[in-house]
């Protein structure tokens, strides 16, 4: 085994690979991750490893301290050793009290940061690409990593910096990566949450307060702060194999607690539903409302 330090989702942790083992492809896969994904080989005797890879059939399992992740070599080789990697370390993650979400993140022009929140095709990419056109700047597209800073406030943290745009007039072709600028650079304050609904069937244009926060809202934000802990986006098996992977070991009660701290915090924030018949009319209504 070969140890590395691995920087990845905003923490650096050692990692034991394969000593034959190719990274060329993982690490070609950087940019799809938030924080990016960098290998530096570490001196010997630097301590044990968060996470051992080896290579066999396809099994995950973890102590107190390591996470043990066993792929095919053909896996191995591939960018799914990025992803499975970054999951690992999300334990780790919320140990530090950052979580990697599904969200969109955007930066106001004051420098102050905004959560898209929605389901797949909800808007938030169009959205954030109308916003850059009013002078806000990018922090992240479909995955971002959220938490508390140092001064116990909420954060977002730099998330992917690419975007996977549709063409409209070939709905079947693969996306098209977009390089998202400009992009920013590190942490910011997180004051404003938006659940969007963008859709050419909705009628009215609407940014309504979600005040108190419903029992469905503090589920979906249960759900959405745990994904990663279950390795949900990384089947072991890779893009070819089957479509899910075993259940990660990861969660702990104590990050359990934690999450549940910071789902009262992020009700507490400013927390919006935005509706409106195209990403213009979204990017209009939080660019006047950031100006008021």
């Amino acid at each position: 085994m070969t140890g590395y330090h691995l920087s990845t989702g905003h923490v650096r942790a050692l990692v034991a690979l394969p000593e034959d083992g190719e990274t060329t492809v993982a690490r070609a896969a950087a940019r799809t991750l938030p924080g990016g994904w960098t290998l530096n080989e570490a001196p010997a005797a630097t301590g044990p490893a968060a996470i051992v890879v080896t290579t066999g059939q396809a099994a995950v399992s973890a102590d107190a301290a390591t996470v043990r992740l066993r792929l095919p070599r053909t896996v191995a080789a591939s960018s799914t050793l990025a992803y499975t990697t970054y999951t690992a370390l999300e334990r780790l993650r919320q140990q530090r009290r950052k979580v990697t979400i599904h969200a969109t993140a955007v930066l106001r022009p004051d420098g102050r940061a905004v959560l898209l929140l929605g389901t797949k095709g909800a808007g938030k990419t169009s959205t954030a690409l109308a916003l850059a056109a009013h002078g806000w700047t990018h922090a992240g597209d479909d995955l971002v990593v959220i938490g508390m800073a140092d001064d116990d406030h909420l954060a977002v943290w730099p998330g992917k910096v690419t975007a996977a745009i549709r063409d409209p007039g070939r709905p079947l072709a693969p996306k098209a990566q977009l390089v998202l600028t400009p992009f920013a650079s590190g942490p910011a304050p997180l004051t404003w949450i938006v659940r969007l609904a963008v859709h050419p069937a909705v009628t009215a244009k609407s940014l309504t307060r979600a005040v108190p926060l419903t029992v469905n809202e503090q589920l979906r934000l249960h759900e959405m702060l745990a994904r990663h802990l279950s390795g949900l986006p990384t089947p072991l098996t890779g893009v070819t194999g089957a479509p899910y992977g075993p259940v990660w070991p990861l969660d702990t009660p104590a990050l359990a607690r934690w999450r549940s701290h910071l789902i009262t915090a992020l009700a507490d924030c400013r927390f919006d539903y935005l509706h409106a018949p195209d990403p213009g009319t979204a990017a209009d209504l939080l660019t006047l409302e950031a100006n008021r």
